[in-house]
């Protein structure tokens, strides 16, 4: 029987089961270092906290550190680290990976840069350009994450992805400035007026294959971000997963081979395992091009692109987060009811999306697992521990 048969279903008087253990999939508190500091006191168990730009990449692993994290025996850690460059900011990547002659960064380069990874072509805006961080080599940020995920045995890539539709913040103003909000970490938005300008997505594309090769090297899970570009990022799991996909035989197939051969057991283990394909340790032996298990965070595609992410072909297992900020406010009730239902129960991960943290954290956390629970018509005490499952699976295997 599956969750989704069981009965009855959640009530919203229920009292909250935290101590079956909520893992929050996605979320930012370095953004508000401040906050990092109530951690300890939360109901979750453990936050996915995730990088996005230079100014929280060495934040994330500080408060990782300052956790007590680093072992890889601990299973559920009060908070696991991220590392990776959010599509916000990989205009601010020089992609020599494919271009070996951009090893520098002079004035010059960098306006060269910014014309060529910007649509429209800012070359009429020098302001702009001048405003802009000097750009950083793909291959040295790699490096950087490599040792990173390194020192941090359990830690994922992330948060990567594509955009389609973001466009970078405009210009200072003074009185944007004089507004600042001094708690939040530098490099984000913070509350700036849109430029027209957006990040060319054969940039972004590459920058994020770059990223997801590097988690396939190392084995890690990844976080992805996908907005308006659910199909581009789908194309371009299938280019690192051809020539990898698993052998999956029908049941059909499976009876006549056994009838021709003897040669298969009726062990559910050994069915597990031919669809699976190569064992964990072949992979660790030669490092794959590919992330191990991919979560598409915040997911807000419709349910058609479900059916190709999850194709028993595949050879990384893909997960489905939901936030309560980005599904369930503003969104159409039906569009997101039927994506949750149309998901396998052992697929759905939940998160705060959130960059603070503290109550405000705990209680996104409780909507969202409350929703689903609803959603899919399970016991809250039986969905909690099946999400909490879902999150030990993607993150450990």
């Amino acid at each position: 029987m599956s969750l989704s048969q069981t009965q009855p279903q959640p009530q919203p008087q229920d009292v909250f089961p935290w101590e079956l253990g909520i893992y929050d999939a996605h979320c930012h508190p370095t953004d508000t270092m401040a906050s990092v500091a109530q951690i300890p006191s939360m109901k979750a168990t453990t936050l996915t906290i995730m990088a996005t730009r230079a100014q929280d990449q060495e934040l994330v692993a500080e408060t990782a550190q300052s956790l007590n994290i680093t072992g890889e025996s601990t299973r559920s850690p009060r908070v696991l680290p991220s590392f990776g460059w959010h599509p916000w900011f990989s205009h601010q990547i020089i992609n020599d990976t494919t271009t070996p002659t951009a090893t520098t960064s002079t004035p010059q380069s960098k306006e060269n840069h910014y014309i060529n990874v910007l649509t429209p072509s800012p070359a009429s805006d020098l302001d702009f350009i001048s405003q802009l961080p000097s750009p950083k080599l793909l291959s040295a940020l790699l490096n950087e994450t490599r040792e990173r995920l390194r020192q941090f045995p359990s830690s994922l890539v992330g948060e990567v992805g594509l955009d389609k539709a973001f466009r970078l913040p405009g210009v200072w103003t003074a009185e944007e400035i004089s507004s600042r909000d001094e708690d939040l970490t530098p490099g984000s938005r913070e509350g700036r007026k849109l430029s027209p300008y957006k990040v060319k997505m054969d940039h972004q594309r590459a920058v994020l294959k770059a990223q997801l090769q590097l988690a396939g090297e190392m084995q890690r899970p990844v976080s992805v971000h996908s907005v308006q570009a659910h199909g581009v990022v789908f194309d371009l799991f299938k280019e690192l997963w051809n020539g990898h996909e698993k052998v999956f035989l029908s049941r059909r197939q499976k009876e006549k081979l056994k009838d021709a051969e003897g040669a298969l057991s009726d062990d559910e283990n050994d069915d597990e395992d031919e669809q699976r394909g190569p064992s964990k340790t072949s992979e660790m032996k030669q490092p794959l091009p590919f992330p191990p298990r991919i979560c598409m965070h915040s997911y807000s595609g419709p349910v058609e692109p479900i059916r190709q992410f999850l194709h028993p072909s595949n050879p990384s297992d893909v997960y489905f987060s939901f936030s309560a900020v980005i599904n369930f406010s503003g969104a159409p009730a039906k569009k997101i009811s039927d994506v949750i239902k149309a998901l396998p129960d052992d697929r759905i991960l939940i998160e705060s999306d959130l960059h603070i943290a503290g109550t405000p954290m705990d209680d996104l956390l409780e909507d969202v697992a409350r929703q689903i629970c609803q959603l899919r018509g399970w016991d809250l005490r039986a969905g909690v521990k099946q999400l909490a499952d879902n999150w030990n699976r993607f993150v450990y295997g």
